[in-house]
């Protein structure tokens, strides 16, 4: 069926960087260099999400070893080769249809399907004209729902950072009703990872898979991988400027939260927390971000008679997100389904107090010494849980500070992009080892 599908679909790359073959003439000019095959559904360094994150590992993988990028492009966009002047890239735009649905195509990439074929077309044609690959990494996709195009080939594979998959909590079911249909589609990944044989197939031969967080391994269940190692997919290019937050007579910690304004990233449970706490005078939230549950929170502020205490700023553009988390003392982020979490640690970075849901991502990224981590059970016990941590945060101004520096320390030790890439680079070395 796969070499079937692939003889029907028509490749045409465009081959940018380093001349065709180049990879194979230059991989032994440098022993310490490794010959590696990148594979990234988007890259892109001026983008957001895992385009940009993509960018961020090719880019650095590519300081340190000869690499040859496999890569889908939007349409609309030129060529990817020229963020990338250390790497050959080999680009293929997507379906233009399919990019019309912005929120649509980013969630299911239904254009992966021939991104798949074209690049596994290209990587047997190259394999079997001689040119030799030391490893292949997929970066991206992110979710687990997609096989590799890579597998079964006779190269080492590596799959990862992976995330996402996450079914809602069921007891939160009736208020997450009115979502898009098509994100409905992700109940399937489970049952795929189960029963799809092209992504099982994928799985079950790489020699390693990187997970965003320990969920990752329970939901690969019986899969036959030899091997998890957790590390997010994303990173924190530098530290901003180490601040002093004031904490002078008695002025509240001011809260924020930074991202989509959707029912899962848990604005409204924030909301309703807030309502447990109006006996603490001056408690401020800023909420920045847009999205559908915007008006639905907006409301339950109003009713709940909130809104005098939370500022809803609407989405900014990124250089204005940072004169927030300068002035703000502790990051809520209560999302409920989150694969990962940049915003996160971007609030760590700065230096803030975490508030994040114990599930998925943020409850990885997040320890105890640097912020708290509230179960979720249903909305009742979540909004009682959040009041819970704003109470003592609020009353212990000194916790703030301790929790704040402990966060930008652990973002320095593990979070850092440079950091990020010398992990990987021993990873590597310990796949190759093995093989």
């Amino acid at each position: 069926m796969r070499d079937l599908l692939e003889d029907t679909v028509a490749a045409h790359p465009a081959v940018c960087g380093a001349a065709e073959g180049s990879a194979a003439r230059v991989s032994g000019t440098d022993a310490r260099k490794l010959n590696v095959l990148l594979i990234a559904a988007g890259c892109d360094s001026g983008a957001v999400g895992e385009s940009w994150s993509s960018f961020q590992w090719v880019s650095r993988i590519a300081r340190r070893h000869h690499v040859t990028l496999l890569v889908s492009r939007n349409s609309r966009k030129p060529s990817t080769a020229p963020q990338l002047p250390g790497a050959r890239v080999i680009d293929w735009p997507d379906f233009r249809l399919f990019e019309r649905w912005e929120r649509f195509n980013s969630m299911l990439k239904p254009g992966y399907v021939g991104f798949y074929v074209q690049a596994r077309r290209w990587l047997k044609n190259r394999l079997q004209s001689g040119e030799k690959f030391d490893l292949v990494h997929q970066i991206s996709p992110l979710a687990l729902r997609y096989p590799s195009p890579a597998a079964g080939l006779g190269v080492p594979l590596i799959i990862g950072p992976l995330g996402g998959s996450l079914e809602n909590p069921k007891a939160f079911g009736a208020e997450l009703s009115g979502v898009a249909w098509y994100t409905k589609l992700r109940s399937l990944d489970q049952w795929r990872l189960r029963h799809d044989p092209w992504l099982r197939h994928s799985y079950a031969h790489a020699d390693r898979i990187i997970g965003v967080a320990p969920y990752v391994k329970s939901l690969l269940g019986d899969l036959p991988a030899r091997e998890v190692e957790l590390m997010s997919e994303t990173g924190v290019t530098h530290l901003p400027p180490p601040r002093i937050p004031a904490r002078e007579g008695s002025r509240r910690p001011r809260l924020l939260f930074v991202g989509r304004v959707v029912r899962s990233k848990g604005v409204r449970d924030a909301i309703r927390a807030l309502a447990r706490l109006r006996d603490l005078d001056g408690l401020m939230l800023d909420v920045v971000g847009d999205g559908d549950d915007l008006a639905a929170c907006k409301e339950e502020a109003r009713e709940l008679g909130v809104s005098d205490m939370i500022t809803f700023h609407g989405r900014l553009p990124r250089q204005d997100i940072d004169a927030f988390y300068a002035r703000a003392d502790v990051f809520v982020f209560p999302s409920f389904r989150e694969p990962s979490g940049n915003v996160v640690l971007e609030a760590m970075s700065h230096g803030l107090a975490l508030l994040v849901a114990d599930r998925g991502g943020p409850g990885f990224v997040v320890d105890d010494n640097c912020g708290f981590r509230v179960p979720v059970v249903d909305p009742k016990q979540f909004a009682d849980g959040i009041a819970k941590c704003i109470r003592k945060l609020a009353t212990e101004p000194d916790l703030i500070v301790t929790l704040g520096t402990a966060a930008r320390e652990r973002v320095t030790r593990q979070f850092l992009w440079d950091a990020k890439i010398d992990r990987m680079m021993e990873l590597y070395d310990r796949v190759l080892a093995e093989c």
